[in-house]
């Protein structure tokens, strides 16, 4: 899951110029997209989906109301880390927490919590 988010947004990226932080928003969401087709998961399901997708949501807005880059990231990578705690009230439907389902409400999904470990990591190499 992961390789198909990385290769989704290097494709959009590309490797000739420095990106725009419009172009790293549509990059964001082209992994983003890539993560949803390949694990066929939704909001809700208690996965890296329901810290990236409101990630990507929040990064794009944030671009389009003029934040710069790195500001825009940072506060991005906020709502990633409240989404993936969040997980902890969802019941899996999907990966490798699901057969857990109600044994795991309480506990916060581990690729949501890595989501949102590594956007704040690369948070601080834009800051």
């Amino acid at each position: 899951l992961w390789g198909a988010i990385l290769t989704a947004t290097g494709a959009e990226l590309g490797n000739q110029d420095r990106p725009s932080a419009e172009a790293v928003g549509r990059a964001v969401t082209a992994g983003t997209a890539a993560l949803q087709r390949l694990g066929k998961c939704r909001l809700g399901d208690k996965t890296m989906y329901d810290a990236l997708e409101p990630f990507a949501v929040a990064l794009n807005d944030n671009i389009a109301h003029g934040q710069d880059l790195a500001s825009a990231w940072s506060e991005a990578a906020d709502v990633c880390t409240k989404k993936a705690i969040a997980t902890a009230d969802l019941v899996p439907r999907l990966g490798r927490a699901r057969p857990l389902a109600e044994r795991s409400v309480g506990t916060v999904d581990a690729g949501a919590t890595s989501m949102a470990l590594c956007m704040r990591a690369i948070g601080k190499v834009l800051a």
